[in-house]
């Protein structure tokens, strides 16, 4: 279990936070950071946001952080059989729209990636303002003539794209969208101050004029079928439980191998480079170890983010109570590595590997592919390849095969090449041959003399 952080390391968390605070002109704003999945530090600055009040039992709008839990219910339904993460969205919602094509053939996978090409936000008023329409009224508003692109051409946000993803959950489950949330996500987590419209003690929302510094008060509304894409509220507590469940799954929510496949780049935009990338219902941003995922979220008065680092087993939660532009990922992207150069990650201990696989008998040692030499060393169960000390590959037993975990082979078999005496000849991985000396001549292609 984690410590607390030190004294120290609370007090320049703190300083980040109040350095946000200030220059962000948030009128409230509270954080928290987990490790190994336990919360290890909570902090508030600013004006209450309700006098009196725990900061950290305050609700805050957490926008779009809804869509990662809409994502849950339709990852769960895909992992269940319900559906397929490829299957058009008519499979459960017929022809959406009134007016023809409508969206329907969107796949469940372009949807979630933001990739469907639908545009970005329904028609009409400004949905973050308005009362929300039902679903019907919805749909109907929607034809499929708003399309900006072709689906899998490029990422383009869609808020739309979560309303119809929320609705195929709610149909397929045979309940509402946020009834759905609440028994498959909130109550095994233990969210108990996450609701749909503010309870108990919730902040308001606030504007804060550019120039003169004052704050004007904003709607706290109900979106309706738009709710799928940025409705809920919670506490950073609650929200914290939740960067948790992100970093090491729930038995009764998705496991963590399944989140790793959520986390995995669907689409992104050739103008942000490698700087930001979306998965299935998750953001992903460069930072930590390699990636942060999670997600970004605002509504009008609101800022928030959740985001978690699986490489060093953290995660940081941010909410605010400000219309203002200002990256409350920054803030936990600061928060993180604030965390890290006081209280550097520590590694797993070395433990010595079981026996020997006897698919893998043999296998450790030197191999060349080609003329390039690898090492294979086993690491617990895994067998590991590294060139120069750099990792490139890894595998595992798996039913009696030998599978690629990652790198380059992921997902491929290695097959271990014996001579009639049981010596290995060659290992083969989808025709890439390694053997014991470079270009053995006795091996397949790449073996022999380079020069034939």
């Amino acid at each position: 279990m984690s410590a607390p952080v030190a004294d120290l390391t609370a007090r320049r968390l703190r300083a980040r936070l109040a350095h946000a605070q200030t220059t962000g002109r948030l009128p409230s704003v509270v954080a928290g950071l987990v490790r190994d999945g336990e919360p290890i530090w909570f902090d508030a600055y600013g004006e209450p946001a309700v006098p009196g009040h725990d900061p950290l039992d305050v609700q805050y709008r957490i926008g779009s952080i809804t869509k990662t839990m809409t994502a849950v219910l339709v990852l769960q339904l895909v992992r269940d059989g319900r559906i397929g993460l490829d299957d058009p969205a008519s499979t459960v919602l017929g022809d959406v729209g009134t007016g023809g094509i409508g969206y329907g053939d969107r796949t469940l996978r372009t949807l979630l990636a933001h990739s469907s090409g639908m545009q970005s936000e329904p028609a009409g008023s400004w949905w973050e303002r308005s009362a929300g329409l039902s679903w019907d009224e919805l749909a109907a508003a929607h034809d499929g003539s708003g399309a900006v692109f072709p689906a899998h051409q490029e990422f383009h946000y869609s808020n739309l794209g979560y309303a119809l993803l929320g609705e195929l959950a709610a149909q397929l489950l045979g309940t509402t969208w946020w009834e759905a949330v609440e028994a498959r996500v909130l109550a095994p987590l233990g969210m108990t101050r996450t609701s749909y419209l503010p309870e108990g003690a919730a902040a308001q929302g606030w504007s804060v004029q550019p120039y003169e510094s004052t704050l004007v008060p904003e709607p706290a509304t109900d979106t309706g079928a738009m709710a799928p894409a940025g409705q809920v509220w919670a506490t950073v507590t609650d929200l914290a439980r939740y960067a948790a469940f992100l970093l090491d799954g729930h038995p009764d929510v998705l496991s963590a191998d399944e989140l790793r496949q959520a986390f995995g780049p669907q689409s992104g935009n050739p103008k942000d480079g490698v700087r930001y990338a979306h998965g299935l219902g998750f953001q992903l941003f460069p930072g930590g170890s390699g990636t942060l995922a999670g997600h970004t979220g605002s509504m009008p008065g609101f800022l928030a983010t959740c985001l978690v680092d699986r490489g060093r087993r953290v995660g940081g939660v941010v909410l605010a109570n400000a219309t203002v532009g200002y990256s409350p990922a920054a803030i936990v992207g600061e928060l993180l590595e604030e965390l890290e150069r006081c209280e550097p990650t520590v590694a797993p201990a070395w433990t010595p590997s079981p026996a020997l696989p006897a698919e893998l008998a043999g296998v450790p040692g030197v191999w060349h592919w080609g003329n390039t030499p690898i090492v294979f060393t086993m690491e617990a169960a895994e067998l590991v390849g590294r060139r120069n000390g750099v990792e490139l590959y890894r595998f595992a037993v798996r039913d009696g095969r030998v599978v690629g975990l990652s790198g380059y082979h992921a997902g491929e078999e290695l097959h271990v090449v014996r001579r009639a005496d049981g010596s290995i000849g060659h290992l083969d991985i989808a025709t890439f041959i390694y053997t014991r000396t470079p270009y053995d001549p006795d091996a397949p292609i790449p073996g022999g003399h380079p020069a034939g």
